[in-house]
């Protein structure tokens, strides 16, 4: 997407009353620095909308200079506590090591608003991986917790070794709905004060009421797709997502009538994590 489609989505965004704005994409370093901080100051300097990156690792000069031009919050989940698992589905590039725990640490340093979280159901998971990845939930103390299945896509060399990976039928954890669940209710349980989105991946695994059951189950935020129809196909990150085809005015509507549906409202404003909102009120003046 051009800067110009970029912020006519933001606009589009701010129209249907969304308080936030997520500018997300593999770890394309064809988005340079320069043009990523172009973005975001021009987004704080013509909206007052909050603005989240996730754009996976990056260096540190990338993310210091995001935050000078006014970024708010960054995504990046660790998948995996286990490090020999982590290193299994995330091969290291040439002349770096992947370090996502200290790299969420960092973005804690640099003040901006931090998601983490992981994937259920990762081929060669095991339940203690699984009760591992909860703690670690709770000792990052996260603004907001991403839990989804684990949903390969084909053509990935992770779907195609799948097999390779597994662990023992007994030990394995399953990349089910129920499983993401029972995750999901137990990060809440121990970051009372994270926003948990009800995921995309959920709404695929049950197309009927697989946002509710998660909205039911600890989860108290969703995020909508205001990507322009022409480019959602170029960013299948697995087969069949939900909501590809669905118009974000349409789209927009039909979660209102959700929500309204389990007599819930829908929240306006920025969406700051309440976990951020307590330690700003908490914070020592400076004097």
């Amino acid at each position: 997407m051009t800067e110009s489609e970029s912020m006519a989505a933001v606009r589009h965004a701010l129209a249907l009353g969304y308080g936030t704005v997520v500018i997300q994409s593999g770890e394309d370093y064809g988005l340079s620095r320069e043009w990523v901080a172009r973005l975001v100051s021009r987004i704080k300097r013509e909206t007052p909308l909050a603005v989240t990156l996730s754009l996976g690792e990056r260096p540190d000069e990338d993310l210091v200079a995001w935050r000078q031009a006014g970024a708010d919050r960054y995504l990046l989940r660790f998948e995996a506590s286990n490090r020999e698992l982590y290193n299994r589905i995330h091969p290291a590039l040439p002349g770096r090591t992947s370090d996502r725990v200290a790299m969420l640490r960092r973005l804690r340093e640099l003040d901006y608003e931090t998601g983490g979280g992981g994937m259920v159901g990762i081929p060669g998971q095991t339940y203690d991986d699984l009760a591992d990845d909860i703690e670690l939930y709770r000792h990052l103390d996260l603004d907001m917790i991403g839990i989804g299945p684990y949903l390969p896509h084909p053509d990935t060399p992770l779907a195609r070794g799948r097999r390779l990976l597994s662990a023992p039928p007994d030990k394995q954890v399953p990349n089910t709905e129920l499983m993401t669940h029972k995750v999901l209710a137990l990060g809440r349980l121990v970051c009372p004060l994270a926003n948990i989105p009800s995921t995309t991946a959920l709404a695929t695994l049950n197309g009927d009421n697989g946002r509710e059951l998660a909205w039911m189950r600890g989860a108290n935020v969703v995020m909508p797709n205001i990507t322009p129809m022409a480019y959602r196909s170029m960013y299948e990150i697995y087969p069949s997502k939900a909501c590809m085809k669905e118009a974000p005015d349409r789209f927009c509507d039909h979660l209102r009538e959700q929500i309204h549906a389990m007599r819930r409202t829908v929240g306006i404003g920025r969406g700051d994590s309440p976990r951020r909102l307590l330690a700003l009120q908490t914070r020592p003046l400076a004097v």
